[in-house]
């Protein structure tokens, strides 16, 4: 009888506990939204374009979604203030635009970050997505598996770092010189990889101007120590596994940053047809060398550059290891492949790992399609075309399931896996 008490008792103060975790959350966010709310009004005319609009905050571990505003097919209820619903298992938890219940939203994921200014830029780069098809900018994104390379990163933790005395230069004559050294670095990265022009202009353009109108929002060009906070920035981007996904959201703040000391609203200036490297070079009035030859050895000793070559030789040593590792996992041994009909997907950007001449491995990533869900944590194989997801071979398949050491698999009904030739597939049954 006892027992029977303490179940009971223990189940009323866990729903008690739970509806006042909830009614604090709700609070916060409300009080969230009034600060984002604010700040987006004051700066309508970045875009000329209302920025506030649709946001869905979700718990990744209840998949509780919290609303600003209602959906048109009545999957939220209205609670103090807010819309509550639960998101559907087929889409993917991730920061995000996307479209849900007959509406376009920008997804964030809860936890939000504890600095007003952290939460501010979050929240104000992903409502630049959901607005972005407004501004004619194609959503698109490139892996730019040359700046997995030793060569690739090299070039780009010296521009950083030229942009990095940028910040701090006492003269505009000083800034200028840094400024075009770290652009000679950009355009001699190019040299060495031509597709690199296309491929990063497209993740600027796309992440890159994302972050600008998040920190824009957020008040950034009036924080006195502006130079520390980018400083600081850099310095932890530099300790991501790889920059393939994420250097936008440094070198386009940047860039931005100085440009908006001489013209408030450049990025005005911005189309889908822009070449931002091209851009910033004329708007900055710099003329960069013919023969980069000549100069790239003075240039290199200025920014740090026999240090950051002999880290780059270390991580190259590292990198092809590691190559080798998912080479052998995904292509040579017994393998799971899964063509592509309808996918959505969400994975960390920071780690992804360029896999020459096959497409990109994803550490982490899960998939949703009509086929079903499919979750990672030891390395998923997209191919090059973006057909195809490779795992390695099942250990057991039961039924609509299946996993290995380093996934798992739910598969929808009339779909099943089938062994061909050593390795599996996907197929409708």
């Amino acid at each position: 009888m006892k027992k029977i008490i303490f179940f009971f008792l223990y189940s009323f103060l866990s729903i008690i506990t739970k509806a006042f975790s909830q009614d604090i959350y709700i609070d916060n966010l409300v009080s969230i939204l009034q600060e984002l709310r604010e700040a987006t009004t004051k700066h309508t005319d970045l875009w000329d374009k209302e920025l506030y609009g649709g946001l869905l905050f979700v718990d990744p571990k209840t998949r509780i979604v919290y609303a600003n505003e209602p959906d048109k097919e009545r999957c939220l209820q209205p609670t103090k203030g807010l819309y509550i619903g639960t998101l559907p298992t087929e889409i993917n938890i991730a920061n995000t635009a996307m479209k849900w219940g007959g509406k376009e939203w920008a997804m964030v994921m809860l936890p939000l970050p504890d600095k007003k200014e952290e939460r501010i830029t979050l929240l104000a780069h992903e409502l630049f997505h959901r607005l972005q098809p407004q501004l004619h900018f194609i959503n698109e994104e490139r892996d730019n598996a040359h700046l997995d390379t030793q060569e690739g990163r090299i070039y780009l933790r010296l521009e950083l770092e030229a942009l990095k005395k940028a910040l701090f230069a006492k003269t505009l004559k000083e800034q200028r010189k840094h400024l075009m050294h770290a652009l000679a670095f950009r355009t001699y990265r190019y040299q060495l990889f031509p597709k690199a022009v296309e491929d990063e202009n497209v993740m600027e353009k796309n992440e890159g101007l994302a972050e600008y109108t998040g920190l824009t929002v957020a008040g950034f060009q009036n924080n006195p120590s502006v130079g520390n906070y980018f400083k600081v920035r850099i310095e932890n981007f530099e300790k991501n596994p790889t920059f393939v996904r994420s250097f936008a959201y440094t070198t386009i703040p940047i860039y931005g940053y100085f440009a908006f000391k001489e013209k408030k609203y450049w990025n005005k200036d911005i189309t889908n047809e822009t070449n931002l490297t091209d851009y910033f070079i004329k708007f900055f009035n710099i003329t960069l060398p013919e023969n980069f030859s000549k100069f790239l050895n003075k240039w290199v000793n200025i920014y740090n550059g026999v240090k950051i070559t002999e880290q780059e030789k270390i991580r190259e040593q590292q990198r092809q290891q590691l190559l080798t590792h998912y080479r052998a996992k995904l292509i040579d041994r017994p393998h799971l492949r899964i063509t592509f009909q309808k996918m959505k997907l969400s994975f960390d950007p920071r780690n992804v790992i360029p896999l020459e001449g096959a497409g990109t491995v994803y550490p982490q990533i899960r998939i949703t399609d009509v086929w079903g869900v499919l979750s990672v944590t030891g390395g998923a194989l997209i191919s090059s075309d973006w057909r195809t997801v490779t795992v390695e071979a099942p250990i057991e398949i039961n039924g609509n399931r299946a996993q290995s050491k380093s996934w798992n698999l739910i598969l929808e009904k009339g779909y099943t896996i089938v062994e061909q030739e050593g390795n599996y597939i996907v197929c409708p049954q």
